[in-house]
Parts: structure tokens; sequence; C-alpha cells
């Protein structure tokens, strides 16, 4: 499977060419790396809180963006083996052709086609696609050149952590912000957020008045009145109205009240809201820009729901999961299942001196768990 642009030269007197973008099912594979790291051990990557730089190394593509696609290959998959005998198993997709859902599906089809040494997989994608009736493909993009549409993002020095929250710890957050606001709908992951979200804004020592923004990356499959079938493969997302209030308050505030704001904006992503975007996109096409997320913003993708464990590809169950450098942004929290039920993992990516004093912060730190 490949990237197509298509740059029609041939074009009516006085109009200006056109191109296209598509992808191209072509059969022609994926590229598959095979690396080793003589002076990398397990214990490296997944026995600190700090994500070292050289994991970095152990994805193929990063730095790319997804127009790039049309020379660079849409999926690429790196084996490394470390020092103590473990294998790293780093992932590069196109986001063009997936989301996470479909990231984590391939994954586990993958798995377990190893596993199984068959090539019948328990749950076939799905490839059928579907527009609105408002809808009338080709979409035509408001762009002259291929060049308009590529956003490359200069980030400035980060550092990232990586958290365990045990079940325990999860269960009482979720049940301090329902009493809190006598209700009984906040989630596991709004409790959770929330109190990152509280946490963050100390850390960066926001002023009373200077507003901070949460943004969602919410999947849309289930919330369609007709759901998408479970194998999916594609893109069914879109990012949830922000939730924006001043520092003061939400350091102020309460858990309850921080997850209840999370909850409302979750609980926003109806069907009807989910079909007015997509009949209003094509007529206006936009895309989205890590530089539209402001230094005082958070911004959440993955899920804890994805199969991240159920990866077996014949040696066991992997034992952790880390990211690459892919859309990592100061604010940028990427959320994963911990290894035992109810646990959640998460990724945070912050400026330097702003990750020290999170770290340091005692109310944040005792709700960490050790693996």
């Amino acid at each position: 499977m490949g990237s197509q642009v298509n740059l029609h030269r041939l074009h009516p007197k006085g109009t200006p060419p056109s191109f296209s973008v598509c992808i191209s099912c072509n059969d022609e594979g994926a590229e598959f790396i095979h690396a080793v790291a003589n002076e990398v051990t397990i214990s490296d990557i997944v026995n600190s809180t700090s994500v070292p730089p050289i994991l970095q190394l152990f994805f193929h593509l990063n730095g790319a963006v997804n127009f790039e696609g049309q020379s660079l290959p849409l999926l690429s998959a790196q084996v490394t083996e470390l020092k103590d005998g473990g294998i790293f198993i780093g992932c590069s997709f196109n986001h063009i052709v997936a989301d996470g859902f479909s990231f984590w599906h391939f994954m586990n089809s993958w798995s377990e086609i190893s596993r199984t040494s068959s090539h019948s997989i328990t749950l076939p994608p799905s490839h059928e696609r579907w527009f609105i009736d408002s809808c009338t493909p080709p979409i035509r993009l408001p762009f002259q050149q291929p060049q308009d549409l590529i956003k490359s993002y200069s980030s400035p020095q980060l550092d990232e952590c990586a958290l365990h929250f045990s079940a325990e710890v999860v269960a009482k957050l979720k049940a301090k912000a329902n009493k809190e606001m006598q209700t009984n709908k906040i989630s596991s992951l709004q409790a959770l957020l929330a109190h990152v979200w509280r946490s963050v804004t100390r850390a960066r020592c926001l002023k009373p008045d200077q507003p901070t923004g949460y943004f969602l990356a919410m999947g849309n499959r289930s919330r369609l009145d007709l759901p998408l079938p479970s194998a999916y493969m594609g893109n069914s997302l879109q990012i949830a109205d922000a939730v924006r209030i001043l520092a003061g308050e939400l350091v102020g505030g309460s858990l309850g009240w921080a997850a209840n704001l999370l909850n409302e904006a979750v609980a926003s992503v109806t069907h009807d809201k989910i079909i007015e975007f997509l009949d209003s996109w094509p007529k206006c096409p936009s895309f989205n820009d890590i530089s539209q997320f402001a230094p005082c913003d958070l911004f959440t993708g993955s899920s804890p729901r994805f199969d991240v464990y159920g990866n077996d590809f014949g040696w066991g169950k992997p034992i952790a999961v880390r990211s690459g450098g892919a859309n990592k942004f100061d604010g940028k929290i990427t959320v994963y299942p911990g290894p035992e039920k109810g646990s959640i993992a998460l990724e945070i990516c912050l400026l330097p001196h702003v990750l020290k004093r999170l770290m340091e912060d005692s109310e944040f730190m005792k709700m960490v768990s050790a693996l």
C-alpha cells in the first residue's frame, strides 16, 4: 500500500494545475527493520519514570509528516533486540491510514498470526467506506500547491515521563470525584486526567487569571447511532471542544469539579454532533496543527481500552508499552491501560523545568505506583 499525489499537468488554458491525494493499495508491502541495541536493557526502558531519549531510535520515520507518505512507507516496523534478550517492537503508522483503534487492531492481528502461525485472524479488518448524503467525493481541498498541506512542527526541548497508576488509586480518584459532585457519571479516566490537569497547572505556575484548556481526542465508532463495525480499519475520531477555564479556578476548585468538566466535554460528542462535523468539514476543509495548542493547555490521545497487553507474539505477553516521538509537544498526554486490570499508564510530555516540579509535587506523586 502506498500514497500517491497525482499532478495533472494537462489542464485547460488559463486555469491552475490541480493535484489529488489518494491511497493506492498496490501490494508493495511494508518496511521491516531488524536492529540490535547492545547497550540497552529492558530495565533501562521500564524501571525509570523518565523516558530515555534513546527510545526514539527504536521507531523509524520519527519527524515525518503524514503528507510525506507519498514517498515514505505508510507503515514501518522495527524489531530491536536488547542486550539482555528483551525485544522491543516499534511500529510507525501514517495517521492518514488509521487511528489508534485501528493501529492496535493491526498489532493484535499481527501478534495473533505470529503466535499461531496461521494466516487467518479472529477479527478480519473491514475496509468499507461510507459518505454521508451531503458529501460528494472527491473532497476538494482549498490548497494551491502540495506544499500548502505540509505543516512541520519544531518542538522546544521536552522531557517525558511514564507513570503508572494502580487500579486501587484510580478507583479512589473516581470515587472521590463522583462523591464531590454527587453523581456516578464521572469515569476513572476523567478523574485521573483531572488530577493530572490540576497538578500540571500547579507545576506550570500559571497566574490565577491565566486560561488553561484541555483537549480530548475522541473515538467516534461507538457514538454513532449505527456504530461502525468493530473491525473498521481507518480513522473515526475528532477532538472534543476544548474545556477552558482560569488556572486559579482549576487549582482552587475540587477534583470532582474539574473531572465533571471533562465528563461534560466527552458527553457533548453525540451522534448529531459527529454528523454535523462530517457535513461541514468537506465544505470548508481544515487540518489540525500542533501549534494551535497553547503552552498552558493539555491534550490527551490514545485510550486505556486498547488491547495493548494482549499482543503475545509467541514469547509471552508484553511487560510495558512506550510510544515514539510522533505528535509529542508540551502538554501531550498519551493514555494506555496498565499491566493489571483497572490500572492506567500515562506518558506525559512537558518542558523540563515543569516536569521537574511535577515530579517533586508530593500531592501528585503519592498517587503514582511502582510497576
